[in-house]
C-alpha cells in the first residue's frame, strides 16, 4: 500500500463536523485522510444557503484554533447579542442578553455552505489526503488497525476511523450499530424573510400550539426562519404564495417584528430524533449526525457535533510513531458524549412537547414558567452556559 493509503486517522464525511475533525487532527500532528463522495461547491455570497446554524461560542472557539474563525466572521457570520422566547398563549418572556453574561455576543448565525467552504480551503493547505470522490463499500478491523474498502476497490488503513457521514451513515450500518429513529411527524420550514421592525441582533422564538417559529437575524431587517409544524401544515405553508405566507408569518409571530415578508426560496425538512446506541465500535467512532440527530428548536445540532470533535481531540494521545488512538480514554469520550447528546435530545423533545400543544393545563402553565425563568438570573445563566458549551 502507498503512504497515502495508510494513515493514523481516516475521517468519512466532509461536512462541517467531518471537515473540522480532519483539520483538527491534522493540526495536532496526526496523518489524516478525508473521504467524501463529492467536492463541496464554493460558497457564493450572492446566493445565501437555506441551511443556517446558530453557532455557539465554543464552536467558534474551535474554528479559531483551526485558523478559520476570522475568515468565517469576515465573510458573513452575523453576531447576535440577544434572545427572546415567548408563548402564543401569553405569560412572561424569557430573555437573554450578552451584557448580562459579560460577552460581546451570544453566538453567530452562519450558513452551512460558508463553514464548509472555509474548512475545505484550510484542508487544502494542510497535509490531508483528500479522497474525493470516494465512498465506503466495506469496513473491517482487528486489534492493530481498521481497513476501509472503497467503491473503486482501493483499501485505506487507519488506526482510527471517524464516521461523520450523516444521519444515514453507511459506516454505522456496516458496523451494525443500531440508531433507533423517532419521527416527530413535524416538518421544519426554512427560508429568509425581511421584517418591518429591526431585529436588533436578537434571535426570536415564539411557541405556537403546532410548534415553534424562530427568527435568526442575518442583517438589521433580515432573518432566517425555522418554523416547526405538523408535516402537512409545513408543506402547506411551503406552497403558499409570498403574500399569503407573509400574512401567516406576521400572524404567527404576533406581529412582534411588524409585517414579515418572505424574500427567498424555501424548503421543508423532516424533524426527527435519532440516537446511536453506541458511539464506538473498536476503532470506529461516530460523531455529528451519524451519532445523534436532535430537534432543531434550540439550534444545537451542529454545536453538539463540534463538541464531539473538540472532546475527541482532547481525548487522543499525543501523536507519534507508536501512539495508538485506540485507548481507554476513548471509552470515557464515548460515555461523556453519549450522555451529553442524549440529555440534549430529550430536553429539546420535552420542551417541544410541553409548549407545542393546546392542552388547557399546559397552556395555562407554560407562559408563567417562561416568565419565572426570565426573572431568575441563576436559571438564565445555567440555561445559557448549557447552550454555549461553557
Amino acid at each position: 500500500m502507498s503512504r497515502r493509503d495508510v494513515v493514523d486517522i481516516a475521517v468519512v464525511g466532509g461536512g462541517v463536523v467531518g471537515a473540522a475533525a480532519a483539520l483538527a487532527f491534522a493540526r495536532d500532528g496526526w496523518s489524516v485522510a478525508l473521504l467524501e463522495a463529492r467536492e463541496p461547491p464554493a460558497w457564493r455570497g450572492d446566493a445565501p444557503d437555506l441551511r443556517v446554524y446558530a453557532l455557539a461560542p465554543d464552536g467558534m472557539a474551535l474554528f479559531d484554533t483551526l485558523d478559520v474563525g476570522a475568515s468565517i466572521r469576515a465573510a458573513r457570520a452575523y453576531p447576535y447579542r440577544g434572545m427572546e422566547v415567548w408563548d402564543a398563549a401569553g405569560g412572561g418572556t424569557l430573555q437573554f442578553d450578552a451584557d448580562r453574561f459579560a460577552r460581546r455576543e451570544l453566538g453567530w448565525i452562519v450558513e452551512h455552505a460558508l463553514l464548509v467552504d472555509r474548512l475545505w480551503q484550510a484542508l487544502e493547505r494542510e497535509d490531508v489526503a483528500l479522497q474525493v470522490p470516494a465512498s465506503v463499500a466495506g469496513f473491517e478491523q482487528d486489534d492493530a488497525r481498521a481497513t476501509l474498502r472503497l467503491d473503486d476497490g482501493r483499501r485505506l488503513q487507519a488506526k482510527l476511523v471517524v464516521a461523520a457521514d450523516g444521519a444515514a451513515s453507511s459506516l454505522r450500518s456496516l458496523a451494525t450499530i443500531d440508531a433507533p429513529l423517532h419521527d416527530y411527524a413535524q416538518g421544519g420550514l426554512v427560508g429568509y424573510v425581511e421584517t418591518e421592525r429591526p431585529l436588533d441582533a436578537t434571535c426570536y422564538q415564539r411557541f405556537l400550539p403546532t410548534g415553534p417559529l424562530a427568527f435568526l437575524p442575518v442583517a438589521a431587517h433580515r432573518a432566517s426562519i425555522v418554523w416547526s409544524a405538523p408535516i402537512e401544515d409545513a408543506k402547506r405553508l411551503h406552497d403558499l404564495d409570498d403574500d399569503a405566507l407573509a400574512v401567516a408569518l406576521t400572524d404567527a409571530s404576533g406581529a412582534r417584528l411588524g409585517r414579515i415578508r418572505p424574500v427567498s426560496a424555501r424548503a421543508v425538512f423532516p424533524l426527527r430524533r435519532q440516537l446511536a446506541e453506541r458511539y464506538r465500535e473498536g476503532r470506529l467512532l461516530l460523531v455529528g449526525d451519524a451519532a445523534h440527530v436532535v430537534h432543531p428548536l434550540a439550534g444545537q445540532g451542529v454545536n453538539l457535533g463540534l463538541r464531539d470533535v473538540a472532546a475527541l481531540r482532547a481525548a487522543l494521545p499525543r501523536p507519534g510513531r507508536d501512539a495508538d488512538p485506540s485507548t481507554s480514554r476513548l471509552q470515557r469520550w464515548e460515555r461523556e458524549r453519549r450522555s451529553a447528546s442524549a440529555r440534549a435530545a430529550y430536553a429539546f423533545e420535552t420542551i417541544n412537547r410541553v409548549f407545542s400543544n393546546d392542552a388547557p393545563v399546559m397552556t395555562m402553565l407554560r407562559g408563567s414558567l417562561l416568565g419565572v425563568a426570565g426573572r431568575l438570573p441563576p436559571v438564565q445563566h445555567a440555561l445559557w452556559r448549557e447552550a454555549a458549551g461553557l
